[in-house]
């Protein structure tokens, strides 16, 4: 019998039913590396915040204020969503090609309730396949109840209005439209 690396061996004389096995075992192993592949593709993205990054200031409306407001502030931050946006690919490609040890990845998007209020969150990335994006609110949420923060969520990347990547030394990348809005409460 010869052998295939430590796990399969083979018997030198072929009959048909050994070649549907050996096909069978073939198709086994080509789907098996495919779904390591594309485990092995899959970001990790676990890495502790900084004690030294900037703390989040949480921004909710409620519904009565929200529709006026939130009209006026998509307004007031579109310079920073659009910048944004137009490094989003990018960042995209680094995350999916994997960050440094380290480095935790953000995106920003908003969260709506049923009663009309929302929220916007800052979501750390699990799985960006095409144009979805999945991972976990990681803000503290003051307003909208049907969500909770370490909650998994799933949201086009058309909602995404910031990136941000955090560093161990407590600094971070990105984050364009959380930096203007600070600007704004100095």
């Amino acid at each position: 019998m010869r052998k295939l690396g430590h796990y399969f061996s083979l018997s030198p004389i072929f009959s048909m039913s050994s070649s549907l096995h050996l096909r069978a075992l073939a198709a086994t192993l080509l789907l098996s590396a495919a779904g390591l592949a594309a485990h092995a593709q899959t970001p990790r993205n676990e890495a502790p915040v900084s004690a030294a990054a900037p703390t989040d200031q949480p921004l909710a409306l409620a519904s009565t204020e929200a529709g006026a407001s939130l009209r006026e502030f998509d307004r007031l931050i579109a310079p920073a969503v659009k910048q944004a946006r137009k490094t989003l690919p990018h960042a995209k490609k680094r995350f999916l090609a994997g960050l440094p040890a380290g480095q935790a990845f953000f995106l920003t998007t908003r969260i709506f309730d049923s009663n009309g209020n929302y929220e916007q969150v800052f979501i750390r990335v699990k799985d960006w396949s095409g144009t979805t994006v999945q991972g976990l609110i990681s803000s503290e949420l003051n307003l909208v109840q049907q969500y909770q923060a370490g909650q998994l969520i799933r949201f086009p990347e058309k909602a995404i209005l910031d990136w941000t990547i955090a560093t161990p030394d407590g600094g971070e990348e990105g984050n364009f439209v959380g930096k203007f809005i600070d600007s704004l409460q100095h």
